[in-house]
């Protein structure tokens, strides 16, 4: 990986964005779109659009979710301690005793999420996990009224974890699912503005997928392409206590390439177009099969005004929806190449009609 993107990636990881609040991951995101898009903007959702051969035929989107999971202050109460919910899926056995910021108006406030120590729990609770309401962030307070004058109800939080490299091109960070997604196709933005497709390129940083796929849903009504491909993480199963799991979900392996989406919500065309691109340019990658309706932007796409194209090329990750999620960068670096090939064969000529 080039190094102005490997930098790009450490910096959208840095930025707090849980769902609804994606502003600082869409500055970044939109800086770097800006050093080669012909045209970037943003919509009244928060979406940011990066388009890439304006004027070309026919449109493609590309679609990668820019917000991660977290919390949201909820309720203060009289010793100045905070009480929270969450905003999209944790496993609370997680949560309890990481330390967080929270983004306020006056900038990121540092704090840990409390809980009673095992010596003080009793003994029919200890094996009981316990519930996200029975935590409470602790920010030093000494009363109400100064956490009040720094933390306002709705203030977002993220837990504290940041980027960092382990062996064998490996890296673990908070939010990888999916800012791996909104990274993968802006650099896939990045290869087609030298590949010169014909297509006009769209590469869209989607928010609020976490809560309901909704930034998909409207940038994709408002740009109305023919062709949409959606980046999500994967579930990745070659770590312990997956092996029965492989037979829900499928095998996946951390640097075996780019996981490719088949089932009822991918358009067969664009799926075999993907398969055979990296077959062509000797790409890795792993098959998944979706038998049902799955919840990334790649479903939002496809139930979209009269049905788009839809195809899903995933990051195979471990430990999904953790502070700790771990990916390749090779398959990172792959998924872009793999999307930018694949987009740059699409043109006027070409039918994703199922028959």
């Amino acid at each position: 990986m080039e190094p102005r993107s490997f930098d790009f990636l450490k910096r959208l990881l840095a930025t707090v964005s849980p769902s609804g609040y994606e502003d600082e991951a869409a500055q970044v995101w939109a800086a770097e779109a800006k050093t080669f898009a012909d045209e970037v903007r943003s919509d009244t959702q928060g979406n940011v659009i990066a388009v890439v051969n304006k004027g070309g035929k026919p449109r493609v989107m590309l679609a990668g979710h820019m917000d991660e999971i977290g919390f949201m202050i909820t309720h203060i109460d009289d010793q100045g301690f905070l009480y929270f919910g969450q905003i999209g899926g944790w496993d609370p056995q997680i949560v309890q005793g990481q330390r967080v910021w929270i983004r306020t108006q006056h900038g990121k406030i540092p704090g840990v999420i409390g809980k009673k120590p095992i010596h003080l729990i009793k003994e029919e609770d200890r094996n009981r996990v316990t519930k996200i309401e029975e935590l409470w962030i602790d920010i030093g307070a000494k009363d109400k009224a100064e956490a009040e004058k720094l933390v306002r109800i709705g203030d977002p939080a993220v837990i504290d974890y940041g980027f960092m490299e382990l062996r064998n091109g490996l890296v673990v960070s908070r939010g990888f699912d999916d800012k791996a997604g909104a990274f993968v196709v802006l650099e896939a933005a990045r290869m087609l503005a030298q590949l010169k497709p014909k297509a006009e390129v769209y590469a869209v940083a989607t928010v609020q997928e976490e809560v309901g796929l909704r930034g998909a849903h409207t940038s994709a009504y408002g740009i109305d392409p023919l062709v949409g491909i959606a980046v999500d993480v994967g579930f990745a199963t070659d770590f312990p206590t997956m092996a029965e799991e492989q037979k829900r979900v499928g095998a996946a392996k951390l640097g075996q390439g780019p996981m490719i989406g088949r089932g009822p919500t991918y358009n067969h065309k664009v799926v075999e177009l993907l398969i055979e691109t990296a077959q062509a340019n000797k790409i890795p990658y792993q098959l998944n099969g979706e038998p049902r309706g799955m919840g990334t932007d790649a479903y939002a796409m496809q139930m979209t005004r009269a049905g788009i194209a839809a195809g899903l090329v995933s990051v195979p990750n471990r430990y999904m929806h953790s502070p700790c999620e771990i990916v390749s960068l090779s398959d990172l670096e792959n998924a872009y190449t793999l999307i930018a090939h694949t987009v740059a064969q699409i043109d006027e000529k070409m039918s994703f009609a199922r028959f």
